[in-house]
């Protein structure tokens, strides 16, 4: 993986990942203590107090230096994540708001910018990008005529009901941790659409592998998009920190790019009245048919990547958001190009789902500490 340049790119990121410390076995574990709760494990919290009040989370601990929380009342996103103490998934100043509290069509569409905040956010199941009003014929039902969508969909404001969570020893020195629910999507005479989602990390590790399944459950032609809101935050996004990624050409920015003039591979401090920056990038990818993208701190000593399946999400954004109180950088895998559900439909890349018909996404982040090159 190469350092972005907007082009084929140049350079790599310095060092490698340092050796992983040693995982004690399932009988080392029950000698010392009888339990493995004493070295990692997966736990059920409730949110108790303010616009989180009511929320179930399921806090994932490696025992490798990877803590992360599953929001099971918001589509089983990737709340809080941690590497070594050191924060990565951005903690924005809206919490982890109750999807009790979320009108989707409030404020133009746009309420979904009030519950935005950690690591993974998901976008779909059946609109993803900007709202507006699109055709609904094909669900046969006169008084709805069209669907008016919000900013990135309702997924990520539906609780899931949990199918259930804890640990597995796969053998004698491996566990796997892990986490499964369900999320739908329904209204009458609309979409019927269920997100199937399964997440694991290993006892020791620092990935996380999220596993996919999205199904329409209707008997409906049904119109899917699906995009991963991967946010990274301070205090591992600081001044110096770098985007990596092996891109192809950048097919489209935001006019705030020319504007502002603002860096999107190494970034600074957090600027006064900064617009949003966005980018596509058409991304090059592996001999193993994968995007990866990383954010390298060298300060730190660590780096983020995010790696997934490039024939089910070939599109890639990158989204800057560097103003001051709300700092942080987007890694966005997608199913769809940036001009949206209508352009889609037009152009014929939508994809539309049959009774049982699925798609599956196979994603890995990585948290990773740097070994300096010699």
């Amino acid at each position: 993986m190469q350092e972005s340049t907007g082009g084929s790119g140049s350079g790599t990121a310095q060092g490698g990942a340092a050796p992983a410390a040693r995982v004690p076995d399932r009988r080392e574990i029950a000698r010392h203590a009888g339990e493995i709760s004493a070295f990692g494990g997966v736990r059920a919290v409730v949110l108790d107090d303010g616009v989180e009040r009511g929320i179930r989370v399921l806090e994932f601990t490696t025992g490798g230096g990877l803590r992360f929380d599953v929001l099971v009342d918001r589509a089983m996103d990737i709340g809080l994540a941690e590497m070594d103490g050191v924060s990565v998934g951005w903690r924005s100043r809206t919490g982890f708001r109750h999807p009790g509290l979320h009108e989707n069509a409030d404020e133009q569409g746009l309420s979904w910018l009030r519950s935005m905040s950690g690591l993974v956010v998901t976008a779909g199941l059946d609109h993803t990008l900007f709202g507006g009003e699109v055709d609904a014929d094909h669900y046969g039902y006169p008084p709805r005529r069209a669907v008016h969508h919000g900013l990135h969909g309702r997924v990520a404001n539906i609780p899931a009901r949990l199918v259930g969570y804890g640990h597995e020893w796969v053998s004698e020195d491996r566990c796997v941790l892990w986490a499964e629910g369900e999320v739908v999507q329904a209204t009458n005479f609309g979409e019927h659409l269920t997100l199937r989602r399964r997440i694991e990390a290993d006892l020791g590790g620092t990935e996380i592998r999220l596993h996919d399944v999205v199904t329409n459950a209707g008997f409906d032609p049904t119109p899917h998009m699906f995009l991963y809101h991967v946010n990274v935050g301070w205090p591992f996004l600081a001044a110096g920190t770098r985007f990596v990624a092996d891109i192809d050409k950048t097919l489209w920015q935001s006019d705030s790019v020319a504007e502002q003039g603002v860096d999107h591979l190494r970034f600074d401090e957090p600027l006064p009245g900064f617009v949003e920056q966005v980018y596509e990038h058409q991304l090059i990818a592996d001999e193993h048919g994968r995007h990866r993208v990383a954010l390298v701190n060298d300060h730190l000593g660590q780096s983020f990547e995010l790696d997934v399946d490039a024939h089910a999400f070939p599109c890639f954004f990158q989204w800057l958001n560097l103003r001051e109180g709300g700092w942080a950088v987007g890694l966005e895998p997608s199913t769809h190009h940036v001009a949206g559900d209508a352009a889609a439909r037009e152009d014929g890349s939508m994809i539309w789902l049959a009774h049982g018909e699925r798609r599956s996404y196979e994603s890995v982040f990585r948290f990773r500490r740097l070994t300096r090159a010699a």
